[in-house]
């Protein structure tokens, strides 16, 4: 559908109001009242001067009916991404045209462009940047529009916005163009008559199509002014529907195909029908829900009295138990058929419940297109009558522990591939959730910081961050903790050490050319330590001091706060040894947004590293894909996992303790055992110590629910192990083998390796020297675990001398035409050509 003009009324009075919203959307400055706003297509135009209506306010515009919303420039900046972009137009002008960034471009449906002198070729330019959106242009001249630059407008697939003075339901004078006349402009029939195909359809019954009719330009204008069905008979010129017959029309709206040569005019048709037969239309009987609603409607007008349909529409408690009665059956039903049954059951007496109140399937849809467009959603919680307590689905702490078993030699490929997966996250819901948060903390930073703690970790700040040096009374900690974190630290400081090399890498590609590489640190690190079932000040370790390691100048640390607002002192401890520069006290995707952007107090950082949950990971690679907050992240992260594979010269308390040692993460951790050619009795065991040490666990809940989940895999050797391994790609994997050293060598996908019976997970977690950081959820494939060149970037540079260039000079001349980028020809050509 085309729309030809956008008229910009300027209150709700206006004479052209009824005979406009005949033609298409119309504009208005203000929100209409409900009674102009019903069955009208609006947008809103935010053309004032600061400050702007608040976000809340156009979330209540677009909820009360507005289709769209035209805002300036930096106000679309505010609310892209917190409002639909399907319903974001953005306001600008010549001046501002430059500023637009790609994230504005693909944040909207479109641009409004105010402009003192309508430039063809400018306006296409502009429409061409945001393609597949609509263009809108309104000139700032007292002058009205001419038909012809209509027409030239809507070759470019651009609508001209006239302001409601310059139209009149007149003749066209010299102030004024009369509206039908704007209206037609831009037709063109491809027909010798002159006259433009017509689809007649039904407004009452989801536009279905009555009959197919002529329209002229004398007819579409009569219409337009009217309100009424006018139309072009072929013999016996204008025919004014139902004029002889009393079967009348009241013209709800004209639309305009896409090639602007054929119409559909939508309806409310009185009388017997359409059709000259006395049918409702040309194309046969109504069927579906507009025949059983044609139906009801006359069973409630001549239903004999006592009969059951009487009954029906006059007792009230008879229909509602009718209704309940069918909801409950619909609830009930599992087959395709039933359900289908049951729910035509529960429609017929919901569309009873309607008629007898005078509702129609066209007011339904209505309301249906009215929630369709609210931007605000309801919890969506059932009323407390119809709520049924859910039970937690919980076995009790004492019952037996136990994992599945599955043997690989028996699976087919397609549960062989299901095997590999892990719990489906569903980002696309997680990313809707997150970017109100996100938004938030971008435009109100620290005030939006303390509120989102508050609701979310329940704690009440006074202050976001805490600035280094910290308070040793922040740092209270035992003697016996300290120093198991500064052996810990001095483990992973002198492994991470190892990995930086200080020299420059220099190579001479060709006599005279040398290209070289060197590092330089990450200037400012934001750093992500989780809270919530568990204190990992482990985590504060493993990405602290990789950065301190790589040099990194200003190092943050984030980690939500303690009901009291403090921070753990562990955490707090660890940022001393780091050399930490502030910490950030609050969690989730609040802190990734305070990193990622930065408040007043908590400076922004160039690259965000931690684990977390499903609101942290989303939040983090919302961040990453926004250029305007320009920072990048370790790795997407998903549940903690490990995979175990062993033999027959496994320990099964060893393996049971490792499998245990991620299950008590979390709910949704991944454990996996691969058991290669054990024997039953020794399976047994194993299974025999997962209960036993589960059970012994102060977080056995947790372990239960996520070990009923875990699976044991059979098979016959140790290839096919590493086989399934390596297509799993697990964030941890332990090796209890006979010879486990040597197996290391058939390891492609892991997060990071544990050889050997006395090499449980637990030392790399906390104090072996490696990181903990790993990819999960099968990103192995892709990434390493943080490391210091994680903390780092590498620059190249290349020197290349005159004999040098006479060398390499033609060989980038050649390339460089062949790509037809003459300009990169032409700067090594005036070298060489220079004496």
């Amino acid at each position: 559908m085309s729309t030809i003009l956008l008229p910009l009324l300027e209150g709700v009075n206006d004479p052209v109001i009824s005979a406009a919203a005949r033609t298409g959307p119309i504009l208005f400055r203000e929100p209409p009242t409900l009674s102009h706003a019903a069955n009208v297509q609006y947008y809103l135009l935010v053309d004032s001067v600061a400050p702007y209506p608040q976000l809340p306010t156009l979330i209540d515009w677009l909820d009360a009916g507005a289709q769209k919303i035209i805002v300036p420039l930096p106000l679309a900046k505010e609310v892209i991404g917190v409002l639909p972009s399907d319903r974001l137009i953005v306001l600008l002008d010549a001046s501002s045209v430059s500023a637009v960034s790609d994230k504005i471009g693909s944040g909207v449906s479109g641009v409004f462009l105010k402009t003192a002198a309508v430039d063809l070729e400018l306006i296409s330019s502009i429409g061409r940047f945001f393609a597949g959106g609509e263009t809108f242009v309104l000139p700032t001249t007292s002058q009205p529009p001419t038909t012809s630059l209509i027409r030239e407008l809507r070759r470019r697939n651009v609508t001209l916005v006239v302001p409601s003075f310059q139209l009149t339901l007149s003749e066209t004078s010299s102030s004024q163009l009369n509206l039908a006349e704007a209206f037609i402009a831009p037709l063109d029939s491809d027909r010798p008559d002159g006259l433009f195909p017509t689809v007649v359809s039904s407004a009452t019954q989801g536009d279905r199509a009555l009959g197919l009719v002529y329209s002229s330009k004398e007819s579409i204008t009569e219409s337009i002014l009217t309100g009424k069905g006018v139309y072009q008979s072929r013999k016996h010129g204008l025919w004014r529907k139902g004029e002889t017959s009393g079967s009348t029309q009241e013209l709800v709206r004209i639309s305009v195909d896409c090639d602007h040569d054929s119409l559909q005019f939508s309806v409310i048709q009185h009388g017997s029908g359409f059709c000259h037969l006395g049918t409702t239309s040309c194309f046969g009987q109504l069927s579906g829900l507009g025949a059983l609603e044609q139906t009801l409607k006359s069973r409630f007008e001549s239903a004999p009295e006592g009969s059951y349909t009487k009954r029906l529409f006059n007792d009230p408690t008879l229909l509602r138990s009718k209704i309940m009665e069918e909801a409950d059956e619909l609830c009930q039903a599992q087959t395709k058929a039933d359900v289908a049954f049951e729910a035509a059951d529960l429609l017929y007496f919901a569309l009873a419940k309607c008629i007898s109140r005078g509702v129609g399937i066209t007011d339904i849809e209505q309301s249906l297109d009215r929630k369709a467009r609210k931007v605000t959603r309801r919890p969506g919680n059932a009323k407390p009558q119809w709520a049924t307590p859910q039970q937690p689905n919980q076995l009790p702490t004492s019952a037996e522990i136990r994992m599945r078993t599955v043997n690989l030699d028996v699976t087919s490929e397609t549960e062989r591939a299901a095997l590999l997966q892990r719990p489906v996250l569903k980002f696309d819901d997680m990313m809707q959730k997150v970017r109100p948060i996100v938004e938030d903390v971008r435009r109100r930073g620290d005030l939006a910081l303390i509120e989102l703690t508050a609701k979310f970790d329940k704690a009440q700040l006074t202050e976001t961050v805490i600035r280094a040096p910290f308070d040793l009374s922040t740092m209270d900690i035992s003697q016996e903790v300290r120093l198991a974190i500064d052996q810990a630290y001095a483990n992973v400081r002198r492994f991470h050490k190892a990995q930086i090399s200080d020299e420059t890498l220099v190579v001479e590609t060709m006599p005279g050319v040398v290209c070289s590489r060197f590092a330089r640190p990450i200037a400012r690190v934001g750093l992500y330590v989780p809270g919530g079932t568990a204190i990992l000040p482990s985590t504060a370790l493993m990405l602290g001091v990789p950065a301190q390691v790589a040099g990194c100048h200003e190092i943050v640390l984030a980690t939500p706060p303690r009901p009291d607002g403090s921070i753990s002192p562990e955490v707090a401890y660890v940022a001393h040894l780091v050399g930490a520069s502030a910490i950030l006290k609050a969690g989730g995707a609040q802190a990734i947004a305070a990193l990622a952007y930065g408040t007043k107090t908590v400076p922004k950082v160039d690259k965000i590293f931690g684990p977390g949950n499903q609101w942290v990971t989303a939040a983090k690679m919302l961040v990453q894909n926004d250029t305007d907050a320009l920072v990048s992240i370790d790795m997407p992260a998903g549940p903690s996992e490990v995979l175990v594979i062993a033999d027959s010269t496994a320990k099964p308390a060893f393996v049971a303790a490792d499998l245990l040692s991620q299950a008590e993460h979390g709910v949704d951790s991944q454990v996996v055992l691969v058991a290669v050619d054990l024997s039953p009795s020794l399976l047994a065991q194993i299974e025999e110590e997962v209960d036993l040490q589960a059970h012994a666990l102060p977080r056995v809940d947790i372990v239960q629910e996520s070990v009923r989940k875990s699976i044991i895999i059979q098979v016959r050797t140790v290839e096919a192990a590493f086989k399934f391994s390596n297509d799993y790609a697990p964030e941890h994997l332990i090796l209890h083998l006979k010879n486990a050293k040597d197996k290391v060598q058939l390891v492609e996908n892991a997060g990071s390796v544990f050889v050997g019976p006395y090499s449980p997970e637990s030392c790399g977690d906390y104090a072996s020297g490696t990181n903990h950081t790993l990819p999960t959820n099968g990103y192995a494939r892709q990434f390493s675990g943080v490391n210091t060149l994680s903390f780092q970037k590498h620059i190249t540079s290349q020197e290349v001398t005159k004999s040098g260039l006479d060398k390499l000079g033609p060989i980038v001349i050649t390339l460089a035409e062949c790509e037809g980028l003459e300009a990169h020809a032409n700067a090594v050509r005036v070298r060489l050509n220079s004496k």
